[in-house]
């Protein structure tokens, strides 16, 4: 049995090595990285992806698929749900290092399949929800920020907009406002900042940029 990180990185978001990581210290004994490298969630389907069709080549029943979040596996909610079903149905684990939630295909249980399907669409429709708003924010900011063209662009933020990416993923799980703060080097008031006026915060992003 192998257990097998796939890390899919766009162009503003972390590295493999970052997952990579942040998985091994959640205790994940990783034997392989797979990783799409500058590939969007939203656009592209996780079985169009180069090495994630690989996978399914790789992987044998039994094996386990660790992912940083849903999210890695797509910001779709068709996109995900059909992906892990599918991976259920050949007998793969699939693990979430943010949450540690496990989803097994082995269960015969109603209940417990009912439970496990309805975390599963609930995190997937999180994923979808979580891209629909920060592309929201992203317009929101760039159109504040061509209305604001040749004034005082104000104070420049303390961190770029893969932190500030990274930030709004961490929110989504379990973490603590302090432990996304001491993990990423910022201000607990920055983090409350990005969490509570995330339009404002993409705007001077957008404008500094």
């Amino acid at each position: 049995m192998q257990t097998i990180l796939y890390a899919r990185v766009s162009t503003q978001d972390q590295t493999s090595i970052h997952q990579k990581a942040q998985a091994e210290k959640a205790g994940f004994k990783i034997d392989r990285v797979v990783a799409d490298e500058g590939v969007s969630g939203v656009s592209v389907a996780f079985a169009d992806r180069p090495e994630a069709r690989r996978l399914f080549d790789m992987l044998r029943p039994g094996d386990v698929l660790v992912v940083r979040w849903v999210d890695r596996l797509g910001r779709n909610y068709d996109d995900v749900t059909n992906t892990i079903r599918s991976l259920m149905a050949q007998g793969i684990i699939v693990r979430t290092v943010i949450n540690n939630f496990t989803f097994d295909g082995s269960t015969k249980d109603p209940v417990q399949k009912a439970v496990r399907d309805s975390l599963i669409a609930f995190m997937a429709a999180t994923a979808q929800a979580q891209a629909e708003a920060t592309k929201e924010a992203q317009k929101a900011g760039i159109a504040h920020a061509k209305g604001q063209e040749g004034k005082y662009l104000g104070r420049k933020p303390s961190y770029d907009r893969q932190t500030f990416n990274a930030v709004l993923d961490a929110l989504q799980g379990s973490a603590t406002v302090s432990e996304i703060a001491r993990t990423h080097n910022l201000s607990r008031q920055a983090v409350l900042r990005i969490r509570d006026n995330t339009e404002q915060v993409e705007a001077a992003l957008a404008k500094w940029s």
